[in-house]
């Protein structure tokens, strides 16, 4: 006999108004649910790009009439928001979802709300257990070997260091983060703890950071990181969307904090010091 069939009351149509729901979508197979989301979705997600799916504004510049032209039954959004941009949203009169992650227990959190709310909850646990077993696989080859001194930074001007969850995953690398998680710090404070890696990943810059010029600007040139040419650039989309994307940034983290250890993936770049002189190679 077979079990009766119900009716799918999951959302049929979702405006993505951030990256990180965008790949969570992917992740537990409901991409094609997605109708409209961002340019930045498009970058993070190359399988919609060149799809009919409308772009609308993110969730910092969120639009009424933009939601409301794709004719949705969920909004997904994320921090960072604006105040305008939440009334812009609720106006729409669409069912709205919205997240707030910090720590990588958020994320998981919210990947399973997003498989909940979708009808797939198994997907969303799987998808959380993928997540997990590439950490812990980093994790594991790390035990044991010195933790070096890390900096990451969220943003340049001013000078924000990235996230909680990026800080679990300099732990998970194998390195000690310095500094406050997620916090403005001046380039003095830094200097001071002796950073022997430096990682810069700035929101919507994808590789593009000028390690060399911000080094020779914050007066770094004495610190270890520095000296040692363990300055790094990591892809924006991939330690700053709170999503299975994290996985490539662990990976790029692991290659910069033991190189020796780990493989150099695509999406990390270095500088090296020369006898003061500050130059930008590829890594090797």
């Amino acid at each position: 006999m077979k079990p009766p069939m119900f009716p799918d009351h999951s959302p049929q149509r979702v405006v993505s108004l951030q990256p990180s729901a965008t790949v969570i979508l992917g992740a537990i197979g409901k991409l094609e649910r997605v109708v409209a989301c961002t340019k930045y979705c498009v970058d993070i997600c190359p399988e919609i790009a060149g799809s009919r799916r409308t772009i609308v504004a993110d969730s910092w510049t969120a639009k009424t009439d933009e939601i409301i032209a794709a004719h949705p039954d969920l909004v997904i959004a994320a921090v960072p928001y604006q105040e305008k941009a939440v009334t812009e949203i609720l106006k729409s009169g669409a069912r709205f979802l919205g997240l707030a992650p910090r720590t990588l227990a958020d994320i998981y959190t919210d990947i399973a709300s997003i498989a909940g709310v979708m009808g797939v909850p198994q997907q969303g646990q799987l998808a959380i257990a993928d997540m997990q077993r590439e950490i812990e696989a980093i994790r594991s080859q790390v035990n044991g070997s010195p933790r070096p001194r890390v900096f990451c930074e969220e943003w340049g001007k001013p000078l924000i260091a990235s996230q909680p969850w990026v800080a679990e995953l300099v732990a998970a690398a194998g390195g000690e983060f310095i500094g406050e998680p997620g916090v403005q710090q001046s380039a003095e404070t830094v200097l001071s703890h002796r950073p022997e890696v430096l990682v810069a990943a700035w929101c919507g810059a994808g590789d593009r950071v000028p390690l060399d010029k911000i080094v020779s600007d914050r007066g770094w040139l004495e610190a270890p990181a520095v000296k040692a040419g363990r300055v790094y650039c990591i892809r924006d989309e991939f330690l700053n969307t709170p999503a299975p994307t994290l996985v490539q940034g662990l990976r790029a983290l692991a290659a910069a904090i033991h190189p020796e250890r780990f493989p150099q993936p695509s999406g990390l770049r270095c500088i090296a010091d020369v006898r003061g002189q500050v130059r930008e190679h590829p890594p090797s």
